[in-house]
């Protein structure tokens, strides 16, 4: 039995050889010895003894044996050698007692290098076995700046409180996700019985996701598995049966195939302009009249930006009496969404709405779940292939907004006001203290945030005795309040200059004209994986300035001017030579940014006093917003 299985797997240590041998690959196995960094740039922790993924043992320690296996780990010495007959006899064993003994490896970069033992891993590789014990020895390289090093050190820390090696991530930040996506907090220890529940359902996993052919995609099987459980659920994962998850896994092949991108995501800047074929117009096709649905977080009466959207629901309404008719959900929570999206479902909605960043993993779902209905969520940089987001450029407008406050502001002193530090937002600051700075170099921005614990914004837009304050975009018209838009402080209260406006109705109305006439389809290209986001701005109507009468009429026409720049093109706001609170951002007075960068803009103006605030520091309102969109803060 021992000499058959031998040349079994010498044949495959051969053809391993030839295949790597043609594609210019090193043929045998890796030597850690050849790639260990420089000496005095690591240092050595013993971890003891260890199960060892046997599909993450990949070389040996010294060069010695090395070149007695492909690169597969399988033999390729002669049938009548020594070696040879040491590992039939070792094969014998396995099948026969079973092989116990530990081997003895290095571990560097999560990859195993055999340093006694190798025929015994040669053999259980064979064999399919999933893991070996092993006396292992962590080799810890210093910190660098190298994305592959900083997944390592998240790696390790995450090690710590859970001493789980058989799973890996390409993207830095994963580790910590997937401990929350477990329900454990960030130093929470996991016990004996939650480590066991983990690697029996990321073993189902893995054994679905490789027959259906996960290997082939250019992501880790960690990738793929963390996306399932952050969408439906880890303890929803775990309960389903083999068939069930087999089944959504299927189903949301795409979102694992959207992994490989980089997240990159195909911005739509503006409307498509393809006109159908004009046989088509002669003779067109009979559509059912649609029915919309709009899912909103909280009322139109108490949320300023549910309004902004409703007021777009009824200009859809008015614009299209006969093609169309809406519904509207309102009240819509974590909880509740999921049910809310099934109820519009089930009364016969085929195009769906989610007004919130925070209801993006529910209009997945539900995407997922039905590939008929048209899902859209109002969000930035969201990145999934079955829904398509939403958002507006807002930033043009507040560049706007920025450069009237800086002509208004007799001490050079503004105040700004945010909610959320999420995609977007910062680049509306940023724009805004440009705008200002434009205008008035001597223009200071107090950056206050709303969603903050503790702060009295008030007090503090006292303390710093700004003169011209940005507040939120508008109001509803229960509230009745003045502080919206930009306002001047006279006398303790506020005169309105100017405010941006939302024009959600122009932007539904757009785009449900290329449903209608059968264009939204040019908008997906078949041959990518990218998410489609819409992102349109004052050049396709979705935003606006409203400019009070009392604003002088020198501020207003150089306004329009600027107004009509940047809806042209002729101008970026965020272009030229540009500073932040840390250093340049670009010293080249040709420069562009693109809108990529725009929209991921984690970095403040050099005239903003204040800073991003991280998740902890805001109300716990803010924290499913937070988690889905907030930005992340490079490091370096």
């Amino acid at each position: 039995m021992g000499r058959e299985d031998y040349s079994k797997a010498f044949k495959l240590g051969k053809k391993d050889f030839q295949t790597r041998m043609m594609r210019g690959e090193v043929p045998t196995l890796e030597v850690l010895d050849d790639i260990m960094p420089p000496k005095g740039s690591y240092h050595e922790v013993p971890l003891g003894l260890v199960q060892i993924p046997v599909d993450q043992i990949v070389g040996t320690k010294t060069v010695g044996r090395s070149s007695s296996f492909s690169g597969n780990f399988m033999p390729i010495l002669r049938e009548d050698s020594e070696f040879a007959s040491k590992w039939s006899n070792l094969s014998t064993c396995h099948v026969e007692e079973g092989i116990r003994d530990p081997i003895k490896a290095y571990e560097y970069m999560n990859k195993f290098y055999v340093e006694e033992g190798n025929k015994r891993v040669s053999v259980m590789k064979f064999f399919g076995v999933v893991s070996i014990p092993g006396n292992v020895t962590r080799i810890v390289p210093r910190r660098t700046e190298e994305k592959e090093n900083r997944i390592y050190y998240e790696f390790m820390d995450f090690y710590q409180h859970a001493p789980i090696n058989y799973i890996w991530f390409s993207q830095e930040g994963s580790f910590a996700k997937l401990q929350e996506a477990v329900g454990k907090g960030p130093e929470e220890m996991w016990s004996e019985d939650e480590l066991l529940k983990f690697s029996a359902l990321y073993t189902r996993f893995c054994s679905e996701y490789k027959a259906k052919g996960g290997n082939k995609l250019k992501i880790t099987s960690g990738d793929a598995f963390l996306s399932l459980i952050t969408l439906y659920g880890y303890d929803v994962i775990d309960e389903m049966t083999t068939s069930d998850l087999k089944e959504l896994m299927a189903k949301s092949w795409e979102e694992f195939a959207l992994l490989q991108e980089e997240q990159e995501i195909n911005l739509k800047m503006k409307p498509n302009q393809e006109k159908k074929p004009l046989l088509s117009i002669l003779h067109p096709l009979s559509s059912p009249k649609l029915k919309i649905a709009f899912i909103y977080e909280k009322t139109p009466g108490a949320s300023a930006w549910t309004y902004a959207h409703e007021l777009g629901r009824l200009y859809l309404e008015q614009t299209f009496p006969d093609e169309i008719t809406t519904v509207f959900y309102e009240n819509g929570t974590q909880e509740n969404v999921d049910s809310l999206i099934e109820d519009a479902i089930q009364a016969g909605c085929n195009l769906i709405f989610t007004t919130t960043p925070s209801f993006v993993q529910a209009s997945v779902k539900a995407a997922i779940a039905n590939k008929d209905i048209r899902i859209m969520n109002c969000s930035l940089n969201t990145s999934h292939r079955y829904i398509r987001t939403y958002y507006s450029r807002m930033h043009e407008a507040k560049f706007l907004m920025g450069a009237i406050a800086g002509a208004m502001a007799e001490n050079n002193k503004l105040t700004y006001i945010a909610d959320y530090p999420i995609y977007g937002s910062i680049a509306n600051i940023n724009a805004f203290a440009l705008g200002a700075k434009m205008i008035n170099p001597r223009a200071e921005v107090y950056l206050e945030w709303s969603k903050l614990k503790d702060v009295d914004i008030e007090e503090r837009i006292r303390e710093t005795g700004s003169s011209c304050i940005s507040g939120m975009d508008m109001v509803i018209p229960e509230e009745g309040s003045r502080f919206f838009g930009i306002y001047h402080m006279e006398g303790g209260n506020p005169r309105n200059l100017a405010m941006p406006l939302y024009h959600w109705g122009k932007f539904y109305e757009q785009l449900l004209r290329t449903i209608l006439d059968g264009t939204w389809k040019y908008d997906d290209d078949p041959s990518s994986t990218k998410a489609i986001n819409y992102w349109w701005g004052l050049s396709e109507g979705v935003i606006e300035i409203i400019c009070s009468q009392s604003l002088p009429i020198g501020t207003k026409r150089l306004v329009e001017l600027l107004r009509a720049t940047i809806s042209s093109e002729l101008f970026n706001p965020f272009s030229g030579i540009l500073y932040s609170q840390t250093g340049v951002v670009s010293e080249n007075p040709e420069f562009s940014m693109l809108p990529e960068e725009i929209m991921t803009m984690d970095w403040l103006a050099e005239n903003v006093i204040g800073s991003i605030p991280k998740m902890e520091d805001l109300k716990e309102q803010a924290e499913p917003v937070i988690k889905q969109q907030g930005v992340i803060k490079k490091e370096g």
